[in-house]
């Protein structure tokens, strides 16, 4: 049985207040691979507290758009604003701060392989809070695998994990830094009903619990009705339609319904 996520730690920073505030604004955003358009106007608004779902196909654009928004990837046009602070008009020395403020759980994990569960989360800490004292570091370390349900995995290798235990040490290693925005690529890909469940269950904790704003890229129906407060669909580099769940359910579009049935 997975254990409840402890609250955020009191930060000196101050969190944007009011479910009303955008904490990531978007306008006018393109990007193209050679002649292939994948963004062509996408204009959205992230606000505090909230999960975001994406929804499309593959190849609509889904993970770019996250790519963009924490800077892996440069816009061709547009404006990215996170924060207040315009992604794409930055420098890099003004945009390592900003990324420390955004976990980012990929859709294979990225774990490294050759170290062990222990070390995997250790390792953003040591470069976030290079001041940590060792306790401290292993206290964390143990309640985001207590948080995730896998305090026995500390020292496993990630190739002795299941998937879906990969996934969970990949969230744990994600807010062990107590990020104030997260993006999920894909968050349920690959595994099975049942921890495609309990990964939703635990975007919803960290969201309650840490009071985190989010993106959640998915094509995982029961994973966007399960987290969802609003959704967004892509469809060939532009967004279809954007609303509550239930506004998708009910809709009559062809293409929309397509992936409600």
């Amino acid at each position: 049985m997975m254990s409840t996520i402890q609250p955020r730690a009191k930060s000196n920073e101050t969190l944007p207040t009011g479910g009303s505030e955008p904490v990531i604004e978007i306008s006018g955003l393109k990007k193209s691979f050679g002649q292939q358009e994948v963004l062509k106007n996408v204009s959205l608004k992230l606000f505090n507290g909230e999960n975001l779902v994406v929804l499309g196909k593959s190849g609509s654009g889904k993970s770019v758009l996250i790519k963009c928004i924490v800077g892996l990837l440069n816009a061709d046009a547009g404006t990215i604003n996170v924060f207040g602070k315009d992604v794409n008009g930055i420098s890099r020395k003004e945009l390592t701060p900003l990324r420390q403020k955004i976990g980012f759980l990929f859709q294979s994990g990225a774990l490294y392989d050759s170290m062990t569960v222990r070390q995997n989360l250790e390792f953003p800490m040591k470069r976030m809070k290079k001041d940590i004292k060792d306790k401290d570091l292993e206290d964390k370390i143990k309640e985001v695998l207590e948080n995730v349900g896998l305090a026995e995995a500390l020292d496993k290798m990630p190739s002795q994990l299941s998937g879906g235990m990969r996934k969970r040490i990949s969230l744990a290693r994600t807010i062990v830094v107590d990020p104030m925005i997260m993006l999920y690529d894909e968050p349920t890909t690959g595994l099975d009903p049942i921890t495609s469940g309990e990964i939703s269950s635990l975007i919803m904790d960290v969201q309650k619990k840490y009071k985190t704003s989010s993106i959640i890229i998915t094509h995982d129906i029961k994973c966007a009705r399960s987290t969802a407060n609003r959704v967004i669909m892509l469809a060939e580099g532009e967004i279809l339609k954007e609303g509550k769940i239930e506004d998708f359910e009910n809709s009559t579009d062809p293409f929309i319904k397509s992936f409600f049935e």
